[in-house]
């Protein structure tokens, strides 16, 4: 998995030949720009995917869930994407909020599965969940060890003047993953002892990532004991033999939702539409599970499980 707090583009020069796969529900393939707020290697297994697979092509810059957020709200008047597509769906439901994205119902989201489409209707359907997955902990049991200390398993336990300077997280104001973990503290702890506790969390605290992927990464090399970030960025290391292990919170673990939302006013409305409809198919969720190691649970209920 690859870092992704680095502005990348992403554009397919080629389109492919012959016969394309016939996909359902979906309009005639469009270029089309898309904001990917998921890591590198994810991004760019959908832009080859949906070239290969509709002919259409994407140009892709990816930056976390907050950046997208914010670029949404300063272009506002005049935006230039078209999709923005991955990261976790509170961002994405603020920008409903916030009247930024627009309201779409996709002929294919009677395939989808019920937590997806409420995300939708909680939205006025301005987005649509297109994956789930659990946030906790993701501890090298190697760097515990020779340190002395034992896995977390708690909320509680982050803040033990043992874990000093061993814990890392993404921040908020850039990463989706460190809003639901904010959120889902707050919804443990209560509001007053919330605030508390985050103080003394953060005196433990060695690093805020810009991205919710990298503390996941940086466990897996040794530079922290301890991440707080959503489980499924740890798997992949975890096939690949890195001493990584996770911990869903004893007291409750928040849960996200990728998300994808059309950008209102966006310059290629259409194209828009068109690269929304075969995102929520059962061959674009496939191609990225088998393309990227992608391991979360996917929206499409015909999608194979990883």
């Amino acid at each position: 998995m690859m870092k992704v707090n680095r502005k990348t583009t992403v554009a397919a020069s080629l389109m492919m030949g012959g016969a394309m796969l016939a996909l359902p529900s979906v309009a005639a393939a469009q270029d089309v720009s898309v904001y990917c707020s998921y890591p590198e290697e994810w991004c760019r297994v959908i832009t080859d995917a949906y070239t290969e697979q509709t002919g259409g092509a994407i140009a892709m810059v990816i930056k976390s869930s907050g950046e997208v957020y914010a670029q949404l709200r300063a272009e506002a008047s005049n935006p230039k994407g078209d999709v923005w597509y991955g990261g976790t769906g509170d961002p994405h439901l603020q920008a409903a909020h916030d009247d930024l994205l627009l309201e779409y119902r996709s002929p294919n989201m009677d395939k989808l599965q019920p937590w997806a489409i409420e995300q939708a209707k909680r939205a006025d359907y301005k987005t649509v969940g297109i994956a789930q997955g659990l946030l906790g902990f993701i501890y090298n049991e190697e760097v515990l060890a020779a340190n002395g200390l034992e896995p977390p398993q708690c909320w509680a336990d982050l803040i033990k003047p043992e874990y000093k300077g061993e814990v890392q997280m993404p921040h908020p104001l850039s990463s989706g993953a460190s809003y639901i973990a904010l959120a889902t503290i707050f919804q443990v702890f209560g509001e007053e002892e919330g605030f508390e506790y985050l103080k003394k969390l953060n005196e433990n605290i060695n690093q805020y990532t810009k991205s919710g992927g990298a503390p996941s990464q940086n466990a897996a090399r040794g530079e922290t004991a301890i991440s707080v970030t959503t489980l499924v960025t740890a798997v992949p290391f975890i096939v690949d033999g890195f001493p990584l292990k996770v911990a869903a919170p004893c007291e409750g673990a928040g849960l996200e939702i990728p998300s994808m939302s059309i950008v209102k006013g966006g310059p290629n409305e259409e194209g828009a539409k068109a690269f929304y409809d075969w995102a929520l198919t059962a061959e674009a969720q496939n191609a990225l599970a088998e393309g990227a190691r992608f391991y979360n649970v996917q929206s499409n209920v015909d999608a194979k499980l990883p």
